[in-house]
């Protein structure tokens, strides 16, 4: 039987404060329960007994490694392929034609997935470019998938989803880029988890996002609905940092950039909203 101590409001308020300081994620009295049962987990596993135990050791680790074992545990990783479809027929029909017009012959194009989760975003650019982009032949393109969850990112490197995740494949995709596996998940092809290069980044860690740069696309979807006012602005002046004039960000569906900052420009492809990185000596509309 557990003898880990309660944890009292203001045992969450330092947590939380802690925990924005290190990635910008800002949890509520709302999160709670989400939070303390968490923490009472880590602090049971360590055998450091109560509260001010566990965040003197989470605090003074020299190697991070508990801090990045709590903070897998602390992320959302729920997704599946072809999430919000719209916003890829967008980078196919539309944004790519402009992103190719800045590009020099022999420049990559570069696609950057944050965060990317278990892999389903970045490997559905790979699978989607390949079946609706008739020049992929002609341009290197790299796509770059991170998250700041390292477990995560190792279950994206193996490539193994469950039936769920993959409900959303077209039957003819399913059967050329996966194999059914004998437990009924399927792992997608050699060839696809080479294509991607998953990476750990922190977003409110300079070091990690200066590794970024010369991006032409970043799909970002559903990540600033978790930051604050400050790091939302914040993100998004990273974000800009690691983009080529020109270059294009896809927000989820619930987010806008032109409520966070001004530094990019509103571009309309039908129906569907994306944001731009002004090309150099372009005035804002």
């Amino acid at each position: 039987m557990s003898t880990t101590k309660a944890i009292s409001a203001d045992d969450f308020t330092r947590f939380a404060e802690y925990f924005y300081r290190r990635t910008g994620i800002h949890f509520d009295a709302s999160k709670r329960y989400f939070v303390d049962r968490r923490l009472s987990d880590r602090i049971a596993a360590t055998e450091t007994q109560d509260f001010n135990g566990y965040f003197r050791l989470l605090r003074l680790n020299p190697t991070g490694s508990e801090t990045q074992i709590l903070t897998n545990l602390m992320t959302v990783n729920e997704t599946y392929f072809f999430r919000e479809a719209y916003q890829f027929d967008c980078l196919t029909d539309s944004i790519l034609a402009e992103v190719v017009r800045y590009k020099s012959a022999n420049d990559p194009i570069r696609i950057w997935s944050m965060p990317c989760s278990s892999g389903e975003e970045p490997y559905s650019l790979a699978i989607h470019l390949m079946e609706h982009w008739p020049h992929i032949d002609r341009y290197d393109v790299e796509i770059l998938g991170s998250d700041i969850d390292t477990s995560i990112l190792a279950n994206a490197r193996t490539g193994i989803y469950s039936p769920r995740s993959v409900q959303g494949v077209p039957p003819h995709q399913l059967k050329k880029y996966f194999t059914k596996l004998r437990d009924g998940n399927w792992q997608i092809s050699q060839d696809l988890r080479d294509s991607v290069e998953f990476l750990r980044a922190n977003l409110n860690q300079p070091a990690d996002v200066a590794r970024f740069t010369r991006i032409d696309v970043i799909f970002c979807r559903n990540l600033l609905i978790y930051f604050d006012d400050m790091s939302r602005r914040a993100a998004a002046e990273a974000f800009y940092e690691t983009m080529s004039p020109g270059a294009f960000i896809c927000l989820g569906h619930s987010e806008s950039m032109s409520r966070i900052s001004s530094l990019f420009k509103v571009r309309r492809f039908g129906s569907t909203i994306v944001y731009q990185k002004p090309l150099t000596g372009d005035a804002f509309a």
